[in-house]
């Protein structure tokens, strides 16, 4: 990766290539081909195909000309401030570039048999390739404000695919939420950019990587966490993650690529991009760290009690979110490994397990919702799994391929959600006893759910007539699913990649001696213990069995996942409909009332007496005249 020209060709024109093509199909869709979808489908399916082939070619044989020759162009000049856009292309980059280029590619593909039938498939896919066009812009983007510019794009791409079945009122809803709840964490990112920009002078990812000294005070610490909130919200970390699960209200395809694989995976992107803002101040990364710990265990007791075959895999999402941030998290600690110092070596580690985890978990958990929506579409578009069963039979290609997605993120030895897993309990166990214990907890959990979920679809007998009458869909529905199912066997091995991202992915801190053996047997432990619970617990009916069998604590788990829906319920009914009863009030009497229509009235009265003394009768000015000659009269005599 170190050459200056790509086929002859400087890697600068691959990266414009790259970004501004997705925004040229979503255009070209919106102008001329809004009634037209089967064209449309084509004409945003073909530029990602030539994207994937783009982003790729720059992802392996690019120059890293983002870190040794930066390349930005000033876009506005206010006084002082300057906000440029500019690449920065590094192995972090490469590798998130890879990431989406592969899986946008897979979801086009099946999209097009997904979508087949579908009356807005124009918009649909104006949609995603305006999504597309926002998510290199994060990758690529050498800045902050251009970082936050395209976060909020990939918000609305987010908003406008969510919304797709706009009818539906459950989704114009979702997507409202989900849009709102962004709203919040990027308050706190903006926040936090500003306050960067203030401390440092400067929002440059490169500068900000020279740093060698944090601002004084907690400023130093308040930075990172400001930025942190927006990977809250986007990545959907306790306490914003309420939006994610309603989120699977758009179509399953949007599911894979937005809330699986990359809008999800941009938080965790993001953190590692800043890390040497959390190396100023390393006790932002203990907040970090419990915040995914938190997250990854909740989610798992979410998804035990999910009948809905998308929110089984949506609070799996979260959890393995909670993974991933917490490997960052766990940066904040020591390892003494290598010749560098402890403190750096943990750092690094810390930002190659959080990556590694995010590139297998796209390609097992896309396949899995791709899987669904296989599924889905098969049984008509039933998506209760106690409705389903026997599927193996009248699916083959998606049970085959769906099994190798359960199997890799339940950690099962050699393939990729096992490599990579493996990798963060390490760093735990090295680091965090507490953290170590709960992400082990989460991880019987993920065997427990996902083998309920994969016996319950799949295993028995049929439950309904749409799945007795179930079939496997075509080629451009089954091809990415067994391309995601093939990534998922071989992506936890870092030979495949050749060395390419070398500068993420050789970060990683593999276990050694004891503890490899340590691990390995915590890891088959915790995926014994929960794989070998559901499949005894669990039989094909049409009734849950931990509902029948212990239903106090269904009913507990099926409460905890609705109690911050009910506390934000509650805030805006309660608290800040109230306050804006109370602020109406102030506005309408104080503001418009007394201050606006009194200084009305008392401008209208003095105005009525001026032209009472401005009549034009002779006589109305004589005695006006005396009136005044006796009020001075009156006044000098006192």
């Amino acid at each position: 990766m170190d050459l200056d020209t790509i086929f002859g060709f400087p890697p600068q024109l691959f990266a414009a290539l790259a970004l501004l093509m997705p925004l040229a199909s979503a255009a070209l869709i919106a102008l001329t081909l809004r009634r037209q979808g089967n064209i449309a489908a084509l004409v945003s399916t073909f530029t990602a195909a030539l994207v994937a082939v783009i982003g790729l070619t720059l992802a392996f044989k690019g120059a890293r000309f983002g870190v040794n020759s930066p390349v930005s162009a000033e876009w506005l000049n206010l006084g002082g401030f300057t906000l440029s856009l500019g690449f920065k292309f590094d192995d972090l980059s490469a590798l998130m570039l890879s990431i989406v280029c592969v899986i946008g590619l897979a979801v086009h593909v099946f999209s097009l048999g997904y979508m087949h039938d579908d009356d807005s498939k124009a918009r649909y896919f104006g949609g995603l390739s305006l999504f597309m066009f926002a998510m290199f812009g994060i990758v690529l983007a050498d800045n902050l404000f251009m970082i936050f510019i395209f976060w909020e794009l990939v918000g609305l791409g987010s908003y406008i695919l969510i919304n797709h079945y706009h009818f539906k009122a459950s989704a114009a809803a979702a997507a409202k939420k989900a849009f709102i709840v962004n709203r919040v964490g990027d308050f706190g990112f903006l926040l936090g950019i500003i306050a960067c920009y203030a401390a440092y002078g400067t929002v440059n990812l490169n500068d900000l990587a020279a740093l060698h000294s944090p601002v004084a005070g907690a400023l130093g610490v308040g930075i990172p966490l400001l930025l942190f909130c927006g990977a809250v919200g986007k990545s959907a970390q306790l306490p914003l993650h309420v939006w994610l699960p309603d989120a699977m209200e758009g179509p399953t395809p949007v599911s894979a690529l937005i809330h699986a694989a990359t809008m999800v995976a941009a938080g965790i992107f993001m953190l590692c991009r800043i890390e040497p803002l959390f190396a100023l101040a390393p006790q932002a990364f203990t907040v970090v760290m419990w915040v995914g710990a938190a997250t990854a265990l909740y989610a798992a007791l979410c998804a035990v009690t999910q009948t809905d075959i998308k929110k089984v895999l949506a609070y799996s999402t979260l959890s393995q979110l909670g993974y991933m941030v917490a490997a960052f998290g766990l940066g904040s600690l020591k390892v003494a490994h290598g010749e560098a110092s402890a403190h750096e070596v943990v750092l690094a580690a810390g930002v190659g397990a959080a990556m590694f985890h995010l590139t297998t978990h796209a390609f097992f958990k896309a396949l899995m919702f791709l899987g669904s929506g296989s599924v889905i579409h098969g049984c008509h578009h039933e998506q209760d799994i106690f409705k389903m069963g026997g599927l193996s039979k009248r699916m083959p290609v998606t049970f085959i391929t769906f099994t190798i997605g359960v199997l890799a993120i339940i950690g099962f030895p050699g393939l990729a959600g096992f490599f990579s897993k493996d990798a963060i309990l390490y760093l735990a166990m090295e680091n965090s006893t507490p953290v170590f214990v709960l992400l082990c907890l989460t991880a019987v959990l993920t065997a427990f759910y996902m083998v309920r979920l994969w016996k319950l679809v799949f295993l028995g007998a049929t439950r309904s007539d749409d799945a007795a009458h179930a079939h496997e869909g075509g080629l451009s529905m089954t091809i990415p699913l067994v391309a995601l199912a093939a990534l998922s066997v071989v992506g936890g091995y870092e030979a495949i990649y050749g060395g390419h991202f070398d500068g993420v992915l050789k970060l990683i801190a593999h276990p050694h001696g004891g503890a490899h053996t340590t691990i390995f047997a915590v890891s088959l432990l915790v995926m014994s213990l929960g794989a070998a619970a559901a499949f005894l617990f669990y039989k094909p009916a049409p009734a849950d069995t931990l509902q029948t069998k212990a239903p106090g604590a269904f009913a507990s788990l099926a409460g905890l996942q609705k109690s911050f829906d009910a506390v934000y319920n509650y805030y805006v009914a309660k608290v800040q409909q109230r306050f804006a009863l109370v602020l109406n009030y102030v506005d309408l009497i104080g503001i418009s009332g007394f201050i606006v229509r009194g200084g009305a009235g008392v401008a209208g009265a003095v105005s009525l007496a001026a032209r009472a003394l401005h009549t034009g009768s002779l006589h109305a000015y004589v005695y006006w005249f005396l009136g005044g000659s006796a009020l001075l009269w009156f006044l000098a005599t006192r």
